[in-house]
């Protein structure tokens, strides 16, 4: 699964999810493309780390990434400072 998912497609994915979250805080419509962004990047940061460490992409490590990505998307949405 790992590497099948062309680049433009997963640019769009991600231009798509991030304004699917513009509703989602209500009165601060850049909160949510934000919390996407940020949490895209630091999972990008962490998968790069992981590949170095483990020379490759495992099944577990997919599903940690979802995880973590979606931990800290929603942690970017309830954070209204």
């Amino acid at each position: 699964v790992a590497g099948t998912v062309s680049r433009p497609v997963l640019g769009v994915a991600t231009v798509a999810v991030a304004a699917l979250a513009v509703p989602a805080v209500p009165g601060r419509p850049w909160q949510g493309p934000l919390a996407v962004a940020v949490a895209l990047t630091i999972e990008l940061l962490l998968l790069r780390h992981v590949v170095r460490r483990l020379g490759g992409v495992t099944g577990d490590v997919l599903g940690a990434s979802v995880e973590i990505t979606a931990t800290l998307v929603y942690l970017g949405l309830v954070l209204t400072g």
